[in-house]
């Protein structure tokens, strides 16, 4: 009887071991549950001025323009 309780108790430290190491720190704070067609993460950065006339001169020149 002896015997059963401590093979017990030691699956259950092993068991509650391995269920804290699974909490890893990169999962935390994750999105769950979605929500179709949103998005749901940070918000991005707004880009400078200079970003946006960059990005503006590289569009005329796809364009051929």
């Amino acid at each position: 009887m002896f015997h059963k309780t401590r093979v017990l108790t030691l699956v259950a430290v092993f068991g509650a071991a391995f269920t804290l190491a699974a909490c890893d720190e990169d999962e935390q704070g994750r999105i769950l549950r979605y929500e179709k067609g949103t998005y749901l993460g940070p918000e991005d950065t707004p880009l400078t001025e200079d970003q946006l006339d960059e990005l503006r001169m590289r569009a005329k020149q796809q364009a051929g323009q």
